[in-house]
């Protein structure tokens, strides 16, 4: 299988450790045309909303992260991720929604100022504050699902926990990370102590580690970030309209297909 990924991904990561919880070989690769939007080439070929991460098996090409763990958990259900009961199994995918949609978008705003440099002076300081505030309140609600299980599934480690492992561990990454000691904190050191999410926590981290340097090209045009649904949300709510205006002044955001 190949992989079309970003490292950085928080959607590519849910994805890598879903197939190593599996013992699944794939190749990643990063779509030469990553963040340009560009509608030509294989990458778009395969997902016409030129985002990662894209599955291809044989003759089977998908996209979108849920849909791709859907058809990995049914064509491969050993071991399986997903709970035995339907009310279990809607529980997990509701962390997961909250984690693509909210969680997500608060990781990525925070990110915009922190890498991309979008805001500066007050603004980015209210944007950050929103951003941690924010972050407490997923945490705290995430806390709660959680309660006195070891993992989000009950007893064994499972589909909500891939979710919620690349939105916690980018929190933890900006210094936003849970309540040292307690239970989130556990789960986190729980969940990157499993080899699957250690291989792709590593990834991250020695991409996130070039992020600097490589900041400029989503400044300059030579590729732009996608300001889309809850992403645009966030900015927009949390105070940084402003951001998205400059943005689309200087050309350096984009918008989903079509």
């Amino acid at each position: 299988m190949r992989l079309y990924e970003h490292p950085l991904s928080s959607y590519v990561q849910k994805v890598k450790i879903v197939l190593r919880e599996k013992g699944l070989a794939f190749t990643a690769e990063m779509p030469e045309s990553f963040g340009t939007g560009s509608p030509e080439g294989p990458f778009a070929a395969a997902n016409p909303r030129t985002e990662v991460p894209v599955l291809i098996d044989g003759d089977v090409t998908l996209f979108d992260s849920t849909v791709i763990l859907e058809y990995v958990e049914e064509r491969w259900p050993e071991p399986p991720l997903l709970p035995a009961t339907p009310a279990a199994r809607a529980f997990a995918r509701i962390t997961e929604d909250v984690c693509d949609t909210q969680y997500e978008a608060v990781n990525w705003g925070f990110g915009e100022i922190l890498w991309f440099h979008r805001a500066t002076g007050d603004l980015a300081d209210r944007l950050r504050a929103q951003a941690a505030a924010q972050t407490r309140v997923l945490q705290e609600w995430l806390t709660r699902r959680l309660g006195d299980a070891p993992w989000f599934g009950g007893e064994g480690f499972g589909w909500a926990d891939a979710a919620v492992a690349p939105m916690v561990n980018r929190s933890v990454h900006y210094g936003l990370g849970p309540e040292a000691g307690g239970p989130l904190a556990a789960w986190h050191g729980r969940a990157t102590a499993r080899p699957s999410v250690a291989e792709t926590f590593a990834e991250f981290d020695a991409a996130a580690a070039k992020m600097a340097a490589a900041s400029a090209m989503y400044t300059t045009g030579g590729r732009r970030r996608e300001y889309r649904d809850h992403r645009l949300e966030w900015m927009v709510k949390s105070g940084g309209v402003e951001v998205v205006l400059a943005g689309l002044r200087d050309g350096n955001i984009r918008f989903p297909w079509p």
